[in-house]
């Protein structure tokens, strides 16, 4: 059974409807933390940002669909309000408005719902760890996340 949450991100005004199954589990990443530890998504990020979104996207797609893990990919971005792309069965990707870091809105995913399903944020930010730490959910590192994908590969 769903459950459909609202929830102001990081104290914007925008309001967005999540559906969370009551036993679902999510990963979160923290996109531009993970493509920057990634030798080989860095090098991508220094030709054209928008190919190391996508070859990090593509993982992130099969990962879900391999394990039935949620993925959330949360990048910075630059508009002037947070961006949410979302089709049914997708990885869910948001974009941070100008001013406000992906930080913030991984934070305030990780304390609203980590006491609710059980929520792993992949992030290179020892602040940001620990953080999502003390509201309740998992954490583990780009090399970490990288381990998670090639263990879900070979299932």
């Amino acid at each position: 059974m769903s459950e459909i949450a609202s929830s102001s991100i990081a104290g914007t005004n925008s309001v967005y409807n999540y559906v969370m199954q009551s036993t679902a589990r999510y990963l979160i990443i923290d996109a531009h933390s993970v493509i920057f530890a990634w030798p080989e998504l860095r090098k991508l990020h220094a030709r054209r940002s928008s190919l190391a979104r996508e070859a990090l996207l593509k993982q992130l797609r099969d990962y879900q669909d391999w394990t039935g893990v949620h993925v959330v990919a949360v990048f910075d971005g630059k508009g002037k309000k947070v961006e949410a792309i979302s089709d049914p069965e997708e990885v869910q990707i948001f974009y941070s408005r100008s001013g406000q870091t992906a930080d913030a809105i991984i934070e305030r995913l990780a304390s609203k719902y980590a006491k609710r399903f059980e929520i792993t944020v992949a992030t290179s930010d020892s602040m940001e760890a620990e953080t999502v730490l003390a509201c309740g959910a998992e954490w583990i590192s780009p090399d970490g996340l990288r381990g998670l994908l090639a263990n879900a590969r070979g299932k």
